[in-house]
């Protein structure tokens, strides 16, 4: 039987905190390279909530000293398991920029100074715990840091392919994806010693082949091994697509790749939660704060946009091809209910911090709330069609209007003075909705937008945009021309914001001059919002960075690997 636990503002992070509230000791610890802001958005947070709203004692240390124990030492030893991320972005993506200088500044570091996240923090924080109990519990590993490093996997920082993070944080279980149902499921095996290797969401590490279980219907799928794909790209790319495939909880197989003498394991994902399932992780009661413990050492810069924005659903069907969401979140759309969403917007109004204003109303993508394929929810995505591009499936029943409702819902909220968009939208999808999309985009010009709407057409070269997963150039004209034709007829003060990427594999500097032409010509302006790819790991875009080759042509491909000349093509877009 669960016991129950007291509701505390905050997890504790010092014993202090914790034998405040009667507990002579913990479950689990989780160990994250982010601050501690208890919020929604923040993965930690709501991995710590659930589990405390599961009957157990749970505990934080953020971002500790890796020079000592005194950090890791301080809420002692828990009975259960140790949970381990780099936080919310992966450690190495935190910490340098594209073009290869350490970043300054942390917006999730008290101070918004970069001074307290290791590199591959997710192996630093696993040694540091090993340092420091020799024979502990159980290291889990969590968070897009370990879901994007599961398998073998190119690192840019690096410029190799290293095996799965499981064996180099030397841990016992990754647990991949959003993973608040199957942290619980594993939290109760471990406190009744029962056997956690049927569970999904998971990888782990064993000393054969693993044997075929019922749970798992479809036949296992052995990758190719990881020496054999850190020195054979073409054996790379194979084994990428079969990871890639596998990615759908309703058809993925399990899979396991040898990696020295034993195999990494990788379960079949989790299946998507149910919408009732997502409300209540989002309404649980987070403080929307830093932990007093941290706030002593400066502002939080990330808490500005955070604290009082909402999660509408999770999932994307985009895939674009530079983009983990796929791989971390999934395919599968899950939105939470109007009701849900009112009730939290609801509660802002009795935060000392509110001033009225909702910063977003979003989520991956701020308009694919509230629509969902019904085939794909019974049979899993489709293999040979992704669900918009090149073209939206006629199966996708794109309509903006629930959305719409939900605005305004949240606008009559007593004590809600503005709700604004913060996330980006996609474009083709307003375009495809001939019922709603304009209404839609009516509805967040006049109400929802500071007078800027975020968009990321990324490039404007048909050629480009295929290998991105991206619309193409005409739906961007589209576009523009709708958001002209809408902003003239309401006489609104309003502008596009427009997110680029310069060095994409298969762009050259001559594409980049084409870009920066389309945007004199068609934009009116020189776009600011222009950044150098970054090769984070298991993605289409940095097996095509790593391999030179279009894995769904077979073709080669021009990739800008030297710094100075992908500084060049960012540049040459301000020199038009």
């Amino acid at each position: 039987m669960t016991q129950h636990i007291s509701t505390p503002t905050y997890l504790p992070t010092t014993r202090e905190e914790m034998l405040a509230l009667g507990w002579k000791d913990l479950d689990i610890i989780l160990v994250t390279g982010d601050t501690y802001i208890d919020s929604p958005f923040v993965g930690h947070a709501i991995i710590g909530r659930v589990l405390l709203n599961g009957g157990y004692r749970v505990g934080i240390i953020a971002q500790p000293d890796i020079q000592s124990d005194r950090d890791i030492k301080r809420l002692g030893e828990p009975t259960l398991f140790w949970g381990v991320t780099s936080g919310c972005v992966d450690s190495m993506i935190a910490n340098y920029t594209a073009s290869g200088k350490r970043r300054k500044s942390d917006d999730m570091t008290p101070g918004g100074r970069n001074t307290r996240r290791p590199d591959r923090a997710v192996i630093v924080y696993s040694n540091l715990i090993r340092r420091n109990f020799k024979q502990t519990k159980p290291i889990i590993l969590g968070g897009i840091e370990a879901s994007l490093r599961r398998v073998s996997h190119y690192d840019a920082w690096s410029d190799s392919v290293r095996r799965s993070i499981l064996f180099d944080a030397k841990a016992d279980i990754l647990v991949y994806g959003m993973g608040e149902q199957t942290i619980s499921e594993l939290a109760s095996a471990l406190k009744s010693n029962g056997d956690i290797h049927k569970i999904r969401g998971i990888c782990y590490i064993n000393k054969n082949i693993p044997e075929a279980v019922p749970e798992f219907p479809h036949s296992d799928i052995e990758l190719p091994d990881h020496q054999m794909v850190s020195e054979d790209k073409e054996a790379f790319i194979r084994m990428f697509g079969i990871f890639y495939a596998n990615m759908d909880p309703y058809t993925a197989k399990r899979l396991f790749q040898k990696q020295d003498t034993r195999y990494i394991v990788q379960n079949p994902p989790r299946f998507p939660p149910s919408d009732k399932a997502l409300d209540q992780v989002y309404e649980l009661p987070y403080s929307r704060n830093v932990h007093p413990y941290y706030q002593k050492d400066g502002r939080v810069p990330a808490l500005e946009t955070i604290q009082f924005s909402i999660t509408t659903h999770r999932g994307c069907y985009g895939e674009c091809r530079f983009c983990a969401i796929a791989v971390h979140q999934g395919r599968h759309v899950v939105s939470r209910s109007e009701a849900s969403l009112v009730r939290e917007a609801s509660g802002f109004v009795s935060h000392p911090d509110f001033k009225g204003v909702i910063s977003d109303v979003g989520g991956p993508t701020a308009n694919m709330y509230g629509f969902e394929c019904a085939r794909k929810q019974r049979q899993g995505a489709c293999r040979d069609q992704n669900c918009v591009f090149p073209v939206i499936c006629k199966h996708l029943p794109v309509h903006h209007g629930r959305q719409i409702r939900l605005f305004k819902a949240l606008r009559e909220i007593p004590g809600i003075r503005k709700v604004f968009i913060g996330s980006g939208l996609r474009y083709d999808l307003v375009l495809h909705d001939k019922k709603a999309g304009k209404l839609y985009m009516e509805e967040i010009l006049k109400h929802h937008v500071s007078g800027q709407l975020k968009i990321a057409p990324e490039h404007v070269e048909n050629h480009i945009l295929r290998l991105m997963g991206k619309p193409d150039r005409q739906s961007l004209e589209a576009f523009i021309r709708l958001f002209d034709k809408i902003k003239k007829q309401h006489a609104l003060k309003a502008f596009l914001t427009y997110y680029l990427i310069a060095a994409y594999p298969g762009c050259t500097m001559t594409d980049m001059q084409k870009l920066g032409s389309f945007a004199v010509r068609k934009l009116h302006l020189l776009p600011e919002q222009i950044q150098i790819f970054t090769p984070s790991p298991s993605t289409y875009a940095t097996l095509m960075y790593y391999t030179e080759t279009d894995p769904f042509s077979g073709q080669g491909l021009f990739v800008e690997k030297r710094l100075r000349e992908k500084v060049k093509q960012k540049d040459i877009i301000r020199r038009v």
